[in-house]
């Protein structure tokens, strides 16, 4: 959501920004712009849609020489996606891009409008650079100006500044939404996530919320936490796949392989956590939203099925606002695919103000969320571009079924033998993530069947039922199908109310968990005239479709083999339907707002 990228030095400043925000494109945008000041004039390009319209539109500009640039990809908060709306915002000699949300600018909108300023957009940031130019009147540098206009804003936010009054640096600030600077020899870089700038920069250094002030290309070194920069520069090739979220679905069988690497040993589960980490822990709470809560709740299965200890799941942005208790033996888990999700660090900072022991669950080292808490365990998933996320959740549910043998193990809890079944289960689940390609042609023939109609099921139980959850969340994102996600006992009590000729329901039936009750559930959905899918390694008399599995031993290993089939199941309906899968709509990647 909202990406940023800035530029001190003397390359073609236009195109050192264009990279960058076609590396963050994945995050989700509606409108685009850059702002490059060169020989003392200012040059601003907006547009609205993809990175393809502000390229044209600036073709034929170019800056010679030393310069600072700045740039954005905005997705819509205040204001709709317009050109005029699109960042960067301007005043007179100053320009602007912002992430986060700037919770009093009415109050300062209305103040500036009093003295005389005009608003263009409909914009939270536009009151940023006006205020500035407004404090410029009446303080001695532009430095100073700056900090007494950050001094005034509540809210989140990274910014950038830059102005016709200070042209050789960039001014900062960060507070809740992520913000890096990098540099390398005389030529200095800011990016809203580490991404754009992998090969760019040796050093890199990872704001904190408070910091403020500005960098030119001598004064980097003032920074505090200066890291080298770590990572190989990520391909942007789709590999012969047509869309990222496609080649994604199939390489989580590679990746699974590296989130388990060095974790699950011969006699047993080691993780990178202290050897006292699970002493004095007598419940577990799971904190995330979207995708990530979907894997919370599959844990939460799995830990007190085999680790025997109690577990809470609760949607981030809910949690702050209920007045949560916490207890000094609770466990705090927090899961993010990007470590950014504002409202799972927000969550995150309560329970580290309330000393709880917290853990978190993430792919993007060195992250807000990372960084905040007092233990991570990475999933290791690589960069991944799809919006509709696929691999950041089965390496999720892999590594936290890990972290719930690991639990199990160190609290005595499980035998020698049942650990070592459990391996088993997780080296086969892996192998079940590797797709079929007969199962993909199949689920291309079937999904023309289901184009229409008033809505989908999808239907499970016990651990299958949060995979139900994920596996509708995954058709609503892409396709734009109405979907909704059921445990298969709750039918009888509402939602059956909606069963005719006109609804699909995919069924998710496991022969080693619950079998005969889902199929029961289903059946009372096939009675009323629903279309059913049973997805399953066994034939069903219940279903119009089947789409067969290979035969399993465990139920989590069927469980990694129906979320690869309902993964390429929303994949080729959206796909049927013409939509750009890897970015659907009104969605972004990576949540930085409330």
């Amino acid at each position: 959501m909202c990406g940023i990228i800035g530029y001190i030095g003397n390359r073609e400043k236009k195109e050192i920004l264009l990279d960058g925000l076609k590396e963050l494109e994945y995050r989700g945008y509606d409108s685009a712009g850059i702002s490059i000041l060169s020989n003392n004039e200012l040059f601003t390009f907006k547009t609205t849609g993809k990175l393809i319209n502000l390229e044209t539109k600036c073709k034929d500009f170019t800056s010679n020489g030393f310069g600072i640039a700045i740039g954005h990809t905005r997705w819509a908060t205040h204001g709709k996606a317009t050109e005029i709306n699109a960042h960067p915002h301007s005043s007179e000699e100053s320009s602007i891009v912002h992430n986060g949300i700037i919770e009093n600018y009415l109050e300062i909108k209305n103040e500036l409008e009093n003295k005389g300023w005009t608003f263009l957009s409909q914009t939270d940031t536009e009151v940023i650079v006006h205020l500035f130019e407004e404090n410029l009147k009446s303080v001695e540098n532009p430095l100073s100006a700056f900090k007494k206009t950050i001094d005034r804003l509540n809210g989140s936010y990274a910014i950038l500044l830059i102005t016709k009054k200070a042209p050789d640096r960039i001014f900062y600030a960060k507070n809740g939404s992520p913000l890096l600077i990098g540099i390398n020899g005389d030529e200095v870089f800011f990016a809203s996530s580490s991404t754009p700038l992998i090969g760019l920069v040796k050093e890199v250094c990872y704001l904190e919320d408070g910091d403020n002030g500005y960098i030119n290309k001598d004064n980097f070194k003032t920074l505090k936490n200066v890291q080298p920069m770590n990572g190989e520069k990520i391909s942007s090739q789709k590999d012969g796949y047509r869309y990222f979220m496609e080649k994604e679905i199939y390489e989580q069988h590679r990746i699974l392989q590296d989130t388990i690497r060095g974790r699950i040993l011969n006699d047993g589960i080691s993780l990178e956590l202290p050897s006292n980490f699970i002493d004095n822990i007598n419940r577990i709470t799971i904190c995330a939203c979207g995708t990530s809560y979907h894997a919370g709740l599959s844990a939460k299965y799995l830990f007190e099925r085999e680790a025997k200890i109690k577990t809470n799941v609760i949607i981030a942005s809910e949690f702050r606002y209920s007045n949560p208790i916490m207890e000094k033996d609770e466990l705090f888990i927090v899961i993010s695919q990007s470590g950014e999700t504002a409202d799972t660090l927000e969550a995150l900072k309560l329970a580290n103000k309330n000393n709880l022991k917290t853990l978190a669950i993430c792919n993007v080292e060195n992250s807000s969320i990372v960084r905040e808490a007092k233990y991570s365990l990475l999933t290791r998933a690589g960069i991944e571009k799809g919006v509709a996320s696929t691999k950041a959740f089965s390496s999720q549910v892999m590594l936290l079924w890990i972290l719930g043998i690991y639990i199990a193990q160190n609290k005595n809890n499980i035998s020698k033998d049942s650990i070592q079944k459990q391996i088993k289960n997780m080296y086969n689940s892996l192998k079940a993530t590797k797709v079929n390609t007969k199962i993909h042609d199949r689920l291309k023939k079937l999904s023309k069947r289901y184009l229409h109609g008033h809505g989908f099921f999808f239907i499970g139980r016990d651990v299958f039922y949060p995979l139900a959850l994920e596996g509708a969340l995954k058709l609503k994102e892409i396709s734009y199908l109405h979907a909704e996600g059921y445990p298969g006992g709750e039918m009888k009590h509402g939602p059956i109310a909606l069963a005719d000729s006109e609804l699909f329901c995919v069924s998710l039936m496991p022969k080693h968990l619950l079998y005969e009750k889902i199929k029961n559930n289903t059946e009372e959905l096939s009675t009323r005239d629903a279309t059913i899918c049973v997805i399953s390694q066994e034939c069903s008399d219940v279903a119009d479709d089947v789409v067969l599995i290979d035969k399993y031993e465990s139920y989590m290993e069927e469980f990694f083999a129906m979320m690869i089939v309902v993964q390429i199941l929303a994949l080729e309906i959206a796909i049927r339907l013409g939509n750009d899968v890897d970015m659907p709509r009104n969605l972004a990647k990576s949540v930085t707002v409330e």
